[in-house]
């Protein structure tokens, strides 16, 4: 009789410094790139006070996320807990939303990618996307833990470009140029929320690779807790530096806002230095996006939301490799969205906040309905601490959320819509596949 083979797992090795620059390299990345121009087009230099204030519901979420993780650390977390602490549909659209947003976050990687390089270089746009796409899906189908020291390679010479741009140019920087930080209002600059905390999604990335991580109890809160403060405290330093260059109107109109403030201490160097930190950047990122994206959908598959052969782990590399493909193939996809950067950056922030909710309301939820899970977590915190950091939580990712209504609606008729086929998919497949053995609790 032939020995019995245990099924392949998923292989823990992702350290604490991986843990730190994957949710501070999912956060600090193309965004800053990316959103300051059309946060300065809304509120002037009142942009600061955004991103002062965008980090307090960011500090809500990650101490959540951060007790749940401590308490029951599992890959595709935002989609294990919601379907085992809510219900299963709600673990199903928070991922199903997911999807739109991974998908935008890409397309917006892509789209500045190919801003910066043809400032040097006539790029062809789709092969480009497609080459940053399979080398970097590639690196996720043969190991994390090759994905992992991926991260933290581009990660440390983001923050060496950075650093250099900052220390060039604080010096050089004047608050009259700055100006009044409050000239357009306080509307204008919770309107610019929405936008600004775009600047710290991700930070919690390290909860989708909790089965993963070494000791994950211990390290993925603490993971998240540096990850935040290396990221406001780099955010602040390059926004400041680049409104105290350029001024919030010139800053409103630019293309490449760091290029242009770079070039005021460095000259002819600020070129090949923004260009690289943002190259290295978007690849760090797009990085981050196929480790969570892949995991959530790999979570969906081993439970029976999506199809089975998604929950599969590579005998020999340990990876969710078939979830990787279709992540993978759904990134090439987001090249036929539309380019318009304040379109995308709500398209992925309005999905992202729905999770943020789900998963604050997830630590209420253990508290009062789950006291063995509560009991398992490393993060010792009263009962009744824990209930008011999650529905602090909620309030503030349905506020969040809200805000973006007064830049731009559209994007809230793409969720809309796209959670209309979400909830249809999901009644065809409850009824095609129940009694087959379809796993939701």
């Amino acid at each position: 009789m032939s020995e019995q083979t245990s099924p392949p797992q998923l292989r823990a090795n992702v350290g604490l410094l991986s843990v730190v620059m994957l949710g501070a390299g999912s956060a600090i990345g193309v965004s800053i790139f990316s959103v300051l121009a059309p946060a300065a087009q809304i509120a002037g230099s009142g942009l600061l006070i955004a991103v002062l204030v965008a980090a307090i519901p960011m500090v809500a979420f990650a101490l959540a996320y951060a007790w749940l993780a401590s308490a029951l650390p599992k890959s595709g977390a935002s989609y294990e807990w919601p379907r085992q602490f809510i219900h299963p549909l709600a673990g199903f659209m928070i991922a199903w939303l997911r999807i739109l947003s991974n998908v935008g976050a890409l397309t917006v990687l892509t789209v500045v990618l190919i801003d910066y390089l043809s400032m040097v270089i006539a790029v062809p746009r789709h092969l480009t996307i497609a080459a940053i796409l399979t080398i970097v899906f590639a690196l996720n189908y043969f190991g994390i833990n090759v994905a992992a020291r991926a991260q933290t390679l581009l990660m440390l010479v983001l923050l060496g470009a950075l650093t250099l741009f900052v220390g060039t140019g604080l010096p050089l920087t004047n608050t009259a140029v700055v100006g009044p930080l409050l000239e357009s209002g306080w509307a204008a600059v919770f309107a610019c929320v929405s936008l600004m905390i775009s600047l710290f999604l991700g930070i919690e990335s390290a909860v989708e690779i909790g089965e993963e991580v070494r000791d994950p109890q211990r390290t993925v809160p603490r993971g998240i807790a540096m990850a935040i403060l290396l990221t406001a405290v780099v955010y602040l330093a390059v926004a400041f530096t680049v409104l105290g260059l350029l001024g919030p109107a010139k800053l409103a109109t630019s293309e490449a806002p760091l290029l242009e403030a770079a070039r005021v201490p460095l000259g002819d160097w600020a070129l090949p230095l923004i260009i690289g930190a943002a190259t290295v950047s978007i690849l760090k990122s797009v990085n981050a996006i196929a480790i969570s994206f892949s995991r959530a959908l790999f979570a969906m598959g081993r439970n029976g939301a999506l199809p089975l052969a998604l929950g599969r782990i590579h005998p020999k590399f340990g990876t969710p490799h078939i979830a990787v493909l279709l992540a993978y193939g759904l990134g090439m996809a987001g090249m036929l969205l539309p380019s318009s950067l304040l379109f995308l950056l709500l398209a992925v922030n309005i999905p992202t906040m729905i999770k943020y909710m789900a998963c604050s309301y997830c630590a209420v939820r253990v508290i009062d309905h789950h006291a063995e899970v509560a009991r398992e977590a490393a993060l010792k915190w009263q009962p009744s601490r824990v209930k008011l950091i999650g529905w602090i939580g909620v309030v503030l990712a349905v506020l969040v959320g809200l805000l973006g209504l007064e830049a731009d609606g559209r994007p809230y008729l793409l969720v809309l819509g796209w959670s209309v086929i979400g909830l249809g998919y999901w009644a065809w497949w409850s009824e095609r596949f129940a009694g087959r053995g379809r796993r939701t609790a």
